[in-house]
Order: structure tokens, then C-alpha cells, then sequence
């Protein structure tokens, strides 16, 4: 990355939904700016304080979206360097960030779908995804009114871009982003040309519907999956193509969560 002078500082998270770990990105220097500073483990934390520090100090702390595995350390490593704390929806952000606004040399970009609060940042030709992209697999899809639309729309707008790299939130960077961002709107589209069809067919249960379309998704992923199957039967209900009887899941467990 040192034709972006963008630095990775990656943290011991690694598990079946962060992958190798989560992806903290330093950009420029004199001063930096850093993005998704990561869990709260206090070896993560040191080591982005410290490639903050060698950079000439930070001009500010910006998180993609509020999960614990993105933004667990941020008000921590913004305390630590004395910058401010940027996002689109955090209670803990001490600067709101809309569509276009710049954050120093990051350009926030809305990017719905995994997350209703979620930004892409853009600098120079390199885009700093979250969970929007991830290097490696496909991410999940939160229901909420536009969610999953709203999602394959700024996967298209981000393809329009001309974007050299993509450094995604977790898994390896992404070279070739408008072959990345084109196959991810396909296979989305693919899961609901499936779940059309399923449901054509009359499958109606959420379980028979999962074993049906995502019958490849390994078990330890099955809760990504629920959270996913309803966006998109959330989406064909906003469009009117959702057939009567079908079971919607249960995501009350959703609320307990934790937040950073």
C-alpha cells in the first residue's frame, strides 16, 4: 500500500465472521487518519497508537459503522491521540459524517446494508469498505426499510468509481474492485433469482427456504444467514413479489446485541 501510503494494522480477532481478523486502516501522515481502529484488546490499541504516532500523530478516528469488532477501541485510540471521533450514527462520535462530507482526506460515502449506519471512505483511488466488502466471502444483509436495495445501490455506485484498490474490513485487499463490487450485486441478485424460485415453487418455512437457497453455508454462519434471508424477503416485500404465508424470522435477539 505504499503507493496509497496507507498502512494495515490488524487485529487478533480472527473467527468465522471477522475472518483473519479485523483491518485497521492508517492513512497519510503528518498527521494520519485512521479507520475502523478495531476491537477493544489492548495489543490492537498500542499497535495503532504507535503507527499513528510514527505518522506524525492523527488528525482523526473514523469508523465505518458502530460493531464491536469496528469501533470496540475508537473512543480509547482517539482519547489516546488527542483527534476526534467520527461516524454517521454514534451516540460516542464527536462528528456526524453525511453522504460526500470529507473527514481530512477521507470521502464518507453511505453504503446501507450490512448495517444501517454504515460508510465506505474513499481517498484518492483507494476505498476503505468495512463490512460493505470484504476480501474474502460475502457479508450479511440486516433487514430495514430500503436495506438490501439500498445495499446493491452503492455497490454499483462504488463500481462507477474507477476505484484503484478496495481494503476491506476483514480478509485480504481487493485489487481489481469493479470485478469485486460487479460479482458481489451478481451474486446477490443470484440469491434472489433462487428465493424467487423457491418460494415459485411454494416454500414457505424459514428453514426449508435456507436449505433450499443457501444449502452451501456452513452452520457456524447460520445466524448471518437468518439476519440475510430477511432482507431479502423484506426487499421482494417492498416490491410486492412477496407471496402470502411465508415465515419471516425471528430477529428479536438482534436488540441484545452489544454495542461498543
Amino acid at each position: 500500500m505504499a503507493e496509497h501510503d496507507i498502512a494495515l494494522v490488524r487485529a487478533d480477532n480472527p473467527g468465522p465472521f471477522t475472518l483473519t481478523g479485523t483491518n485497521t486502516w492508517v492513512v497519510g501522515r503528518d498527521p494520519c487518519w485512521i479507520v475502523d481502529p478495531g476491537p477493544d484488546l489492548e495489543a490492537h490499541v498500542a499497535a495503532v497508537v504507535a503507527e499513528a504516532t510514527a505518522r506524525g500523530g492523527a488528525g482523526g478516528v473514523a469508523i465505518t459503522h458502530s460493531h464491536p469488532d469496528h469501533a470496540g477501541c475508537a473512543v480509547a485510540v482517539a482519547r489516546a491521540l488527542g483527534a476526534p471521533l467520527a461516524a454517521m450514527d454514534w451516540e460516542r462520535a464527536t462528528v456526524t459524517l453525511a453522504g460526500g462530507e470529507r473527514f481530512g482526506p477521507l470521502e464518507a460515502v453511505p453504503t446501507p446494508g450490512h448495517s444501517p449506519d454504515h460508510l465506505a471512505f474513499v481517498a484518492g483511488g483507494a476505498c476503505m469498505t468495512g463490512d460493505a466488502v470484504l476480501g474474502e466471502g460475502s457479508v450479511f444483509v440486516a433487514p430495514g426499510p430500503g436495506s438490501l436495495a439500498g445495499y446493491l445501490e452503492s455497490l454499483r455506485g462504488l463500481s462507477a468509481r474507477g476505484l484503484d484498490v478496495l481494503l476491506p474490513g476483514h480478509g485480504p485487499i481487493v485489487g481489481d474492485p469493479k470485478a469485486k463490487l460487479d460479482g458481489y450485486v451478481a451474486h446477490r441478485l443470484d440469491r434472489e433469482r433462487r428465493l424467487v424460485e423457491a418460494l415459485g415453487d411454494g416454500v414457505r418455512s424459514v428453514d426449508d427456504l435456507i436449505a433450499r437457497v443457501w444449502a452451501e453455508a456452513p452452520e457456524n454462519l447460520r445466524l448471518a444467514v437468518v439476519v440475510t434471508l430477511a432482507a431479502h424477503l423484506e426487499k421482494l416485500g417492498e416490491e410486492g413479489r412477496l407471496p402470502d404465508g411465508v415465515e419471516v424470522p425471528d430477529l428479536t435477539w438482534l436488540a441484545n446485541v452489544p454495542k461498543p
